[in-house]
């Protein structure tokens, strides 16, 4: 195995065209680590914040720094003390980033063995990479946070979204009723995640399409998509109900006033998932996959020197589904 990689890099922060190709250093398996040879790496909102800098009061980055949060691959390398894990065991993994090491657009990526889960055959590398970031998030919103469960009501802002498309299907797995809002476009797409009601948030009040269909309040609201656009969800959520909005990072964002929430029974709860939770939750989400119970959203793939692209697309913010990275499609799908 070779000493270096090649990787998507920045050597400061900017723009989509900051991130270029560069030969650097492989990482090597510390204690409790493993190293993944990525064969697809797939993109989130949160990776062209980390590509502008908004992660710097989590972490101090090191330059060149390489972006990307979920990868999907096969085992290279285990560091010392590493025993549920074997060269060569494929995989899906929630990588290093969010602690300040790089990241997955890359030949070669280190994550901790607990945030690391190997996948049975039948298991498409392409679809999960599509999932650690985007469902874990959704996870954490629905389950941890929201509490969904059979016969509850859950609406979905941003349904068409990677979060959201996961968390129809996870709102759906424990048996609720679901809404999600979306564009025109992707009314058919929601519906086919398991959506009970799509709501074109384009034409019409979405209150009011959710007050007709749930007139007793909604249970849970998971929103996906922030920056003021549901701030009416506290007037159709019921007394002891719940909005989880998704955590954008976005300065000075309009949020839901709390003592008109409190006034009515509803908690908010801002979500972001943690690394606390996530291996527990990457395992129960790879265990829903790979049993049929949820499947992938519509994945677009990308090659690797294309992320700057793919970030733009992300960035503008009307992207079905995933886009996934190919990085060595050799390893297999």
């Amino acid at each position: 195995m070779g000493e270096t990689m090649r990787a998507m890099v920045l050597d400061n922060f900017g723009g989509p065209e900051v991130l270029h190709m560069a030969e650097i250093e492989r990482p090597r398996a510390a204690p409790g680590n493993v190293v993944v040879q990525v064969a697809y790496a797939s993109v989130n909102p949160a990776d062209w914040k980390a590509r502008e800098g908004w992660l710097s009061r989590y972490f101090q980055y090191q330059f060149p720094f390489v972006v990307g949060f979920d990868a999907a691959g096969i085992v290279a390398e285990v560091g010392e003390g590493v025993t549920d894990l074997k060269v060569g065991d494929r995989v899906v993994t929630a990588s290093n980033q969010g602690l300040g090491e790089r990241g997955s657009y890359a030949e070669y990526v280190a994550s901790a063995v607990e945030r690391c889960v190997k996948l049975p055959d039948h298991v498409s590398l392409i679809d999960a990479a599509a999932m650690p970031t985007a469902a874990i998030t959704a996870y954490e919103a629905t389950f941890d946070v929201g509490g969904a469960k059979d016969g509850a009501t859950v609406l979905v802002n941003g349904g068409a979204g990677g979060t959201g498309s996961y968390a129809i299907q996870l709102a759906k797995m424990a048996g609720a009723r679901v809404a999600a809002t979306c564009g025109p476009a992707n009314m058919d797409y929601v519906r086919s995640l398991g959506a009970d009601v799509a709501i074109n948030y384009r034409e019409g009040n979405v209150g009011d399409a959710v007050r007709a269909w749930a007139p007793g309040g909604v249970d849970l609201v998971v929103d996906t998509v922030g920056q003021g656009t549901l701030l009416e969800a506290v007037e159709f959520t019921r007394n002891g109900g719940v909005i989880a909005p998704i955590g954008t990072l976005v300065p000075n964002e309009p949020t839901i006033d709390p003592a008109r929430a409190e006034a009515l029974g509803v908690r908010v709860v801002p979500t972001i998932s943690s690394h606390i939770n996530q291996p527990r939750q990457l395992r129960a989400l790879v265990a829903a996959l790979a049993d049929g119970k949820i499947r992938a959203p519509e994945i677009t793939i990308m090659p690797l020197d294309q992320a700057g692209a793919a970030h733009a697309k992300v960035q503008d913010g009307h992207v079905r589904g995933k886009i996934v990275l190919e990085v060595n499609s050799a390893i297999g799908r």
